[in-house]
């Protein structure tokens, strides 16, 4: 059931479904998409927990408010949303934003978090550059001047021949974000520097990245699982920046083993044929 609440003075647009009394589960979207992000991901997991979708400031159904937004908000709107849902503490899976996210939460508020999965994400997202021009394309043609390509990072050359109707709801998820949403988060992810907070991250992390990843690529992802005492690199082959759409029999196989407790023991996994 889709319901909208208020957290962090903001009004969330959030889907809760799955086991009544199950262990929650709460997946965060990237940067210019929604909670459908997660689509495929559903099935599994709420054959075994209550799983909680919520779409991040400025996104999908959630109030978008004046930016510049900062990684820090972005973490105090999901500590917000679980506090007032009365849900906590959760295992926290977020991608690419929503990995930023959940590294914050997992520093400034661990009394919520049960376990952390950071899907191709990163620390910090160099260079500058990039985002400035991303945000003037976006401020003066909308996000239509960005799509093509965020699409070509996001996903391998051989799904954009296999996936087309995949690919298709991922556009109209991205044009569908509002510009001011975008603008504010862009400004969160350029500004953020966590590399040096990583160390203070105590719950069990899995780290997950796509082999093909441009953007959040196997080399941050490296980065990420040394930082973290204990946590374990998984890298899923023939996908890119979002293995939970390109390949989600492995994904979700992987998922499913470290949020069940099973600590997954190999360092890639086979993908979906």
């Amino acid at each position: 059931m889709v319901s909208r609440i208020k957290a962090n003075g903001i009004d969330v647009n959030y889907r809760l479904e799955g086991l009544k009394d199950g262990p929650v589960v709460m997946l965060s979207n990237s940067l210019m998409s929604n909670y459908t992000m997660w689509d495929d991901q559903i099935e599994a997991l709420t054959s075994k927990f209550r799983v909680l979708r919520y779409d991040q400031r400025g996104h999908g159904g959630t109030q978008i408010t004046p930016g510049p937004y900062s990684v820090e908000l972005l973490a105090e709107d999901a500590s917000a949303l679980i506090e007032v849902l009365d849900l906590g503490p959760v295992h926290f899976v977020g991608l690419s934003m929503g990995g930023f996210t959940g590294q914050v939460l997992a520093v400034t508020y661990p009394e919520k978090i049960s376990s952390l999965t950071l899907c191709d994400t990163a620390c910090v997202m160099p260079p500058e550059s990039v985002w400035n021009e991303r945000i003037e394309m976006a401020g003066n043609e909308g996000l239509e001047a960005l799509v093509d390509g965020t699409l070509e990072r996001w996903f391998t050359p051989p799904f954009h021949q296999t996936g087309k109707e995949k690919i298709k709801k991922v556009r109209a998820m991205i044009l569908a974000t509002d510009v001011d949403g975008f603008t504010g988060c862009a400004q969160a992810i350029r500004d953020m520097f966590l590399c040096d907070k990583l160390s203070e991250i105590t719950v069990p992390t899995l780290v997950l990245v796509g082999e093909g990843d441009p953007g959040c690529p196997v080399s941050a992802a490296e980065v990420l699982s040394e930082g973290i005492s204990g946590a374990n690199l998984i890298i899923i082959p023939q996908s890119a920046h979002l293995p939970n759409i390109e390949q989600p029999v492995a994904f979700n196989e992987v998922l499913m083993q470290f949020l069940e407790g099973q600590q997954p023991v190999l360092h890639s996994v086979n993908p979906q044929t």
